[in-house]
């Protein structure tokens, strides 16, 4: 079976948010699946996805944290027509890539105890995100 859905995300400021819940609920389909793959990609190019710890918020500061200091904005960027979070967070979403793959097993997505799928928006005032998502497996 394959089954293939685009799902819109509302605006969130910048940031790490879980999306796990939001995900699944887009594909009732995986109920059916007892083995198979998800996966999961952001059609654009200033956001990113990830999976990470999804129980203690503090990573989720930790992370922008970490992110910001790694990519500054005070660099000295050619491309700021956007504003000056705009390059920065393509360098970002480019670190942290454009999708991630999950297992799927008996209905249920194999993430570890403590992980979930996040969206990483990098600018400061976002749009809404589309994601696509694509389920194989029988």
């Amino acid at each position: 079976m394959w089954v293939q859905k685009t799902l819109t995300l509302p605006s969130h400021r910048r940031g790490f948010h879980l999306i796990t819940a939001a995900v699944v609920r887009a594909i009732p389909e995986i109920e059916s699946i007892k083995t198979g793959l998800l996966h999961v990609f952001i059609q654009h190019t200033s956001a990113s996805l990830t999976i990470n710890e999804n129980a203690d918020p503090d990573v989720r500061v930790d992370f922008e944290t970490a992110m910001n200091h790694a990519v500054p904005e005070s660099l000295p960027y050619v491309h700021t027509l956007e504003g000056p979070d705009d390059m920065p967070a393509h360098v970002k979403a480019s670190m942290m890539g454009a999708s991630v793959q999950i297992p799927v097993s008996n209905g249920e997505l194999m993430l570890g105890t403590w992980q979930g799928i996040y969206l990483c928006e990098h600018r400061d005032h976002a749009s809404s995100r589309r994601i696509v998502v694509t389920l194989t497996g029988e």
